[in-house]
């Protein structure tokens, strides 16, 4: 009997072993198969990982570059302003001083009387005119002020006088000192009077 149980033990182990046998091969195959996938897997998400945070930092540095291009741009367009408007004033002190004396030379001209000889007069006006036309020249623009209306982006009430037609109400009725553009910058307010 014992040989008759061990027969059949026997063919128990038997098959255990063919099957394992007939399994062995293709399991193992299947498992180092699984397994290469999975490394594979966790290497491909990895580098999904890897592609979208290199992705996220080119985007990043796309951004501050066109950030930076468009500050140096605008600073570029500001230097550029700023230095065309230093050229255009540039010699604003030095024309702010000349005005007084050309008024003077205005007041000089309008008191001349007969006792000035021709000759005098005549010179005085040639200085004047050369002086104004420099002046002119340079940028500098006479402000046209009497009987105009009141503006007080160009005049400077000095006083108001009772108007004497109701047209010149709130108008220039005389101009004291005159003002002045400087490339259609005012450099000097008009000192006006004003009817009221």
């Amino acid at each position: 009997m014992n040989e008759a149980t061990n027969q059949p033990d026997d063919n128990l182990h038997e098959d255990l072993t063919v099957k394992e046998e007939a399994k062995g091969p293709d399991a193992e195959l299947k498992e180092a198969a699984e397994e290469i996938l999975n490394e594979q897997a966790d290497k491909n998400a990895g580098a999904q990982d890897s592609a979208a945070k290199l992705q996220a930092e080119l985007t990043e540095v796309q951004d501050k570059y066109l950030r930076l291009f468009a500050e140096f741009d605008n600073y570029k367009r500001r230097t550029i302003k700023e230095r065309s408007e230093l050229l255009k004033t540039a010699n604003q002190e030095t024309l702010l001083a000349m005005l007084p004396v050309l008024d003077d030379f205005e007041r000089a001209q309008k008191s001349f009387g007969n006792d000035v000889p021709e000759a005098v007069k005549t010179g005085i006006e040639l200085v004047f005119q050369k002086l104004k036309s420099t002046l002119t020249q340079k940028g500098l623009k006479e402000m046209e002020s009497t009987g105009k209306d009141f503006d007080s982006e160009f005049h400077e009430a000095i006083t108001k006088i009772p108007a004497p037609s109701e047209e010149m109400k709130g108008k220039v009725f005389d101009t004291l000192e005159k003002g002045y553009f400087l490339n259609e910058k005012v450099i000097r307010f008009a000192k006006v009077v004003v009817g009221e």
